[in-house]
């Protein structure tokens, strides 16, 4: 028996209907299996012509405003993937075709537990291939004012990340996982997207936040949370910033074997490091994941290394 551990996609279809969280539209999604070494792909189905496929890698980012977007040659775009695509990376997924009847992804609750609860639905299934991942060799780093981002060299697949907002009730947090044994499904999958309510009324002028609601956000006010059922965990909005990396950094087109560590970023940030890290080929390398790795994300990896300090100067 082989000691690598072997890609993985749906055994069936699986599919749902929501609204788009910018777009306000009606969406219909399907979650279908694909072939081995083919990757995560997102199909526009109310395109005709067969040309509306997209690969979900960092190559094919064009926005990162509020949520991930990614686009082919031909200009179609599917955005708001963040949340789905850490479901993706969450349990392990390698290949899936997504087709999708709109632009946007439908937002759910906000979380990347339903997504989740579909792919578990449908079931997984192993592949005659062996799944690779994309190990960090060096420090990468990028910046922006404050903000830093930053991915370093570590035994299986780590996030640590703090915030920092103008709010009493949100303040400063930070949080730490090691993604092994079920974590992203216990610690980060049910983690919802927030929002300030002073500042819903101006986003909806620029055509954003057209289907939020207190069904697929939490919404903050002073001091308050609007929602009825509270948080679903004391820091969950440092919790929804590592949802949101975990997916973004899954654009990488496979698993990452590194430590992430994030300070005050965002997509934007997440898709620079991404860019800067494959621009360095000394900084990476890919690498056959052997089983008790499983690419640092749901399999039972023994121990993780401590990974370094943070570099105090920028490398990108």
């Amino acid at each position: 028996m082989s000691s690598y551990a072997s890609q993985q996609t749906l055994k069936n279809a699986i599919g749902c209907s929501g609204v788009g969280l910018h777009s306000g539209a009606k969406v219909t999604m399907m979650i279908c299996p694909a072939e081995p070494d083919t990757g995560i792909r997102f199909k526009r189905t109310d395109i005709p012509g067969g040309q509306a496929v997209i690969p979900a890698t960092w190559d094919h980012v064009v926005e990162s405003r509020l949520c991930s977007t990614i686009a082919n040659v031909d200009g179609i775009e599917v955005k708001t993937i963040e949340h789905l695509m850490a479901a993706f990376a969450g349990v392990g997924v390698d290949n899936a075709l997504v087709e999708v009847n709109g632009p946007e992804i439908p937002i759910m609750d906000g979380s990347a537990a339903p997504f989740v609860f579909l792919i578990e639905c449908a079931g997984i299934r192993e592949q005659n291939a062996p799944r690779t991942a994309v190990k960090v060799l060096k420090p990468v780093t990028v910046t922006d004012g404050a903000s830093t981002a930053a991915l370093l060299p570590a035994v299986g697949f780590s996030v640590a990340f703090d915030i920092e907002f103008d709010s009493p009730l949100v303040a400063s947090q930070d949080h730490f996982v090691e993604f092994a044994n079920g974590a992203f499904k216990s610690e980060i999958s049910s983690a919802r997207t927030f929002g300030f309510e002073h500042e819903v009324a101006a986003m909806r002028a620029h055509g954003l936040l057209l289907g939020g609601s207190l069904d697929n956000a939490v919404v903050v006010s002073g001091e308050k949370v609007l929602n009825d059922s509270g948080l679903r965990y004391e820091n969950e909005f440092v919790r929804h910033k590592i949802l949101d990396s975990v997916g973004d950094l899954y654009l990488a087109g496979a698993p990452i074997i590194g430590h992430f560590r994030g300070s005050r970023s965002g997509h934007a940030m997440n898709h620079r490091l991404l860019a800067a890290l494959f621009a360095d080929r000394e900084a990476w390398t890919m690498i056959a994941v052997k089983k008790d790795q499983a690419g640092g994300f749901d399999g039972k990896a023994p121990e993780f290394g401590v990974p370094a300090a943070l570099p105090a100067a920028a490398g990108h």
